[in-house]
């Protein structure tokens, strides 16, 4: 499913309009009358007291919608509008003088009449919030946020329509305040703010209606951004042995990191790959051996500070021709000499290749090498290692998570996983997927080399680049979803999720459809 920015969705209303010829009325009408069946399935309503807050712009329309809808079902409607209905524009006006010539009690918010506010929620047993739409540019103050306050306080189910209030249409940043909805019915397509962190946590369940557009506009190829929806996990064939699972090759760790490059080669493994080959400095592959049997070791020379030797360039070289693709970077350490050597790895090795940790350092400030390899090549910052990598601060990063994505994955022709909660997979053509799976258990030491295994392990399963690098973060997510249920969150490391992946590749392969519906908790309103 394709997620918009609030510009995009400016843009198919527009078009629904100019180009189809669908009425603006009708187009609120419609959104109206989905949310009115969202409530009507969730909460029933004949005889239940609903609270309707109205903002003056079109959210407020859609609000006036569901409240004639209510009322004209059985439901006992309050009105709350924090505007002046002299300054609502034609389309909202329209519903407005509907709503005007029906016994809805409709009352304009003041600070003197607060009061009045704070008994309906009392006696409420649902309240509807269409105070802001996906529109919001600047901060709630005022008489809006203690009425969102209120809204929140007041332990009622809320159905928020569009987003919820207070939330950044294409950040999902709160803007000071904003609602905590149980629901949230939104239109044509889901907004970026509604499924990035923290607006998502703050919509309950999403219910997407396409309010009568053509599929041609919202499945337009101009929307580059869409949800990450799992695809079938290829079959194993009986007759298969390791060989037809792929081989790797793990560039990764040094005297202090031992536990990345053990992640990170056997989880690989665990997600279904077929031959780990680790190459890792020779005073700590015992070590690692020790835990991870199943690893094939290729002992390298090292620094004084135990970290890989440029010595070793060729020889790596010549390992990097016999395998699938290799993995760069879990674990290398800082020394000047190793970050050296991981940069002639990228500019030589003709093998797909991704890059995390340490490896990303080495490239900061290089997208031009990354830009001249011919084989493809996906790296795996965390937002500290994406700033470093695009010269933005964290803040403005996770701040235009998307939009600096897209950016990012234009200046170094590569495909960009950028982690958090709800990962970001960015493609070189401008495309992003969001993941929907995984939990803030999984902010852990460790996880990331995990991840790496995962991707590497989906490329060599069968699938395709583009969707090996999606699914390799599904499944990560899912294997760190299935720890979490059978651990909890709180305390969880990254061997749980290591762990896990096996549970996770079967419960995949089981259960697609019903992961889609758990992950992807969307509907659609006709």
């Amino acid at each position: 499913m394709k997620v918009s920015h609030v510009a995009e969705m400016r843009n198919l209303d527009h078009q629904a309009v100019e180009r189809y010829g669908i009425p603006a009325p009708i187009l609120m009408e419609n959104a109206g009358e989905a949310a009115y069946y969202v409530i009507l399935r969730a909460l029933g309503v004949k005889g239940k007291r609903f609270v309707v807050f109205c903002g003056s712009g079109h959210n407020g329309g859609d609000g006036m919608v569901v409240a004639r809808k209510l009322y004209s079902s059985g439901g006992l409607v309050q009105i709350f509008c924090l505007g002046r209905p002299e300054k609502f524009d034609e389309v909202v006006g329209t519903h407005y003088k509907m709503v005007a010539r029906m016994p809805i009690e409709f009352v304009r918010v003041t600070e003197e009449n607060l009061g009045q506010i704070d008994l309906a929620l009392r006696e409420a047993d649902a309240v509807v919030d269409a105070i802001f739409g996906t529109g919001l540019s600047r901060e709630v103050g005022g008489i809006y946020r203690q009425v969102i306050q209120r809204v929140n306080d007041s332990g009622k189910a809320v159905f928020s329509i569009d987003i919820p209030s207070g939330v950044n249409g294409d950040t999902g940043r709160v803007m000071g305040v904003a609602v905590q909805a149980d629901h949230t019915i939104t239109f044509g397509l889901p907004k970026i703010g509604s499924m990035l962190y923290p607006g998502f946590a703050l919509g309950g369940r999403l219910t997407v209606t396409h309010i009568s557009f053509p599929p041609e506009l919202y499945q337009d190829d101009a929307l580059q951004v869409a949800l990450s929806l799992p695809a079938p996990l290829p079959i194993r064939p009986r007759d298969a042995h390791k060989g037809s699972y792929g081989k790797v090759l793990f560039v990764a760790g040094a005297a202090r990191y031992v536990g990345a490059p053990y992640f990170a080669a056997l989880s690989f493994l665990k997600a279904g790959g077929g031959l780990s080959y680790l190459a890792t400095p020779r005073s700590i592959a015992p070590f690692i051996a020790n835990k991870g049997s199943e690893i094939v070791f290729l002992p390298q020379a090292e620094t004084g500070s135990g970290s890989l030797a440029l010595s070793g360039l060729d020889g790596l070289l010549a390992a990097s021709r016999d395998v699938n693709m290799v993995v760069l970077g879990p674990g290398l350490s800082l020394d000047e000499e190793t970050q050296q050597l991981a940069r002639a790895l990228v500019a030589q090795v003709e093998k797909p290749l991704l890059i995390d940790g340490d490896g990303l350092t080495a490239i900061a400030g290089l997208p031009g090498m990354v830009r001249a390899r011919r084989a493809p090549t996906v790296l795996t910052p965390h937002p500290g290692e994406m700033a470093r990598l695009t010269q933005l601060s964290v803040a403005e990063i996770q701040a235009q998570r998307v939009d600096v994505l897209q950016k990012a994955v234009a200046d170094w022709n590569a495909h960009i996983v950028l982690k958090g909660a709800h990962s970001l997979i960015g493609y070189p053509d401008g495309r992003v997927f969001i993941n929907l799976s995984g939990n803030s258990g999984m902010a852990t030491a460790g996880s990331g080399d995990v991840l790496t295994g995962s991707i590497a392990a989906m490329f060599c399963s069968g699938f395709a680049w583009d969707e090996a690098v999606r699914m390799g973060v599904f499944v990560h997510g899912l294997a760190g979803d299935l720890a979490a249920r059978d651990l909890g969150e709180d305390g969880m490391l990254a061997g749980d999720i290591l762990a896990h992946l096996p549970a996770a590749l079967r419960h995949w392969r089981a259960h697609q459809q019903e992961m889609v519906a758990s992950y992807y908790d969307s509907l659609q309103v006709v």
